[in-house]
């Protein structure tokens, strides 16, 4: 348990109807007590108490919850005030919180790493708590609730238990003779590690789909210039978000608009047109162009139906998706054909970009992994299993398995925990 308490506004900053200042450790009760009277509330019971600084000036009414450990979201003592979300209020109560000895103003994710180091959840858990926070489309809550949930735990922890047998069965040939020994214990084990090594790569087999999810499915705008890429991230997005010009080049830089397609975050990016260039601003555009569609989710190749021999450059990603626009001054012989002007065609290209992201992503009811830490421990892991599984000496079959069985539990934090929960919560915002 920590020795110091921490405070910090866990409720969006700005003018809001409510904040929610929280105070989590040892100097909690003290706080609650400073701030809104002698008597503590009800455990979990909210009042409404005049809250008031060290000289008894008046801060605001509102409601204080109390939370006795360990029965609190980080497992220690927690208080909240509930006060009104002007600016001046919650200065002046964070301001007073701040003058207590022993508070001190929280650090990014301070509250959910006290939350893991107390044994509320784990870190797939606390991962999944910021995805949730994070979330702007349907697609990514339902992922986040079912990880937060515990879906990707009761997963790993399965395989976890599963190799801890295998590893007693391999054990128990080293440390006993033949006549202790039950017969055929190091095949039982190797069946155990051929059947969760076979579970992990499927679980490894899944095109990155729950990294997608929560960072982005990537469609890159390519062409030639004055093909109409502006016009066309505009209409997707529904707004002006690019510079639309007659003049060859206005592109220079990449250009990103975010869309929901299907509950799957879109990030549709713009790009500069592709040709031939001595402007070493639209070269350097170009570059970043190419580089952008290497490393695509999809490819969208617009080119103009008015011009249908221009574009002849090789394209080292086969496009996803090939556009013709201009349609209304001239349709093209085949091929998908659009009018970003008139908005032709505009209802069928995103049904078809709509299909393209569903078609990627799949199911997303599955359980797969959400993060490249989880990826690279269970590629650790795989390696590992693969070698115990053709390790001809049991001490060697002993060893690869203690290996997979660190880095299993480092995904969820039972081992070695402190190495990783700088990198997890890095991205957490104060207050949670």
């Amino acid at each position: 348990m920590h020795t110091d308490a921490i405070f910090a506004l866990s409720s969006g900053r700005g003018r809001a109807g409510v904040a929610v200042v929280r105070v989590s450790g040892p100097g909690a009760a003290g706080a609650l007590r400073s701030v809104a009277g002698p008597e503590l509330p009800r455990p979990r019971m909210a009042t409404l108490r005049k809250l008031t600084g060290p000289d008894g000036d008046a801060i605001d009414d509102g409601l204080v919850l109390w939370f006795p450990s360990p029965a609190s979201f980080t497992g220690e003592d927690v208080a909240e005030f509930h006060v009104h979300g002007g600016r001046a209020v919650i200065g002046a109560l964070l301001a007073v919180l701040g003058s207590i000895p022993g508070l001190r103003a929280a650090e990014p994710g301070e509250f959910t790493r006290r939350a893991v180091e107390n044994g509320k959840f784990d870190l797939t858990q606390a991962e999944a708590l910021a995805d949730l926070v994070n979330a702007e489309t349907e697609g990514q809550r339902q992922q986040a609730l079912r990880q937060y949930g515990g879906a990707l735990t009761t997963l790993y922890e399965g395989w976890r238990a599963a190799l801890i047998r295998a590893a007693a069965w391999v054990e128990s040939t080293i440390d006993f003779s033949d006549e202790e020994v039950p017969r055929g214990a190091l095949e039982d084990a190797r069946s155990i590690i051929k059947d969760v090594l076979k579970e992990i790569r499927v679980h490894l087999e899944d095109a990155r789909r729950g990294e997608i999810l929560r960072d982005g499915f990537r469609l890159t705008v390519i062409g030639p210039p004055n093909s109409g890429k502006s016009s066309l991230v505009n209409a997707l997005a529904r707004r002006d978000v690019a510079i639309v010009s007659e003049i060859a080049g206005t592109t220079r830089d990449l250009l990103e608009v975010h869309l929901d397609l299907g509950g799957v975050p879109v990030i549709v990016t713009d790009t500069a047109g592709l040709r031939e260039s001595s402007d070493p601003l639209e070269a350097e555009g170009i570059r970043r162009a190419l580089g952008q569609m290497d490393s695509a989710d999809a490819v969208l190749l617009l080119l103009d139906a008015t011009q249908p021999d221009q574009f002849t450059r090789p394209l080292s990603v086969k496009p996803t998706l090939t556009v013709w626009n201009k349609a209304d001054l001239q349709l093209p012989s085949e091929g998908q054909a659009i009018s970003v002007r008139t908005g032709a065609g505009m209802e069928g290209l995103t049904e078809a970009i709509r299909n393209i992201v569903q078609e990627r992503m799949g199911d997303m009811e599955i359980v797969v992994p959400t993060r490249e830490r989880h990826r690279n421990a269970l590629g650790r892991v795989v390696m590992a299993l693969e070698s115990s599984f053709y390790a001809r000496e049991p001490d060697l079959v002993a060893e690869e398995l203690r290996s997979a069985l660190a880095d299993l539990g480092r995904i969820t934090g039972r081992v070695d925990v402190e190495e990783v929960l700088g990198a997890v919560f890095k991205e957490f915002c104060v207050g949670k």
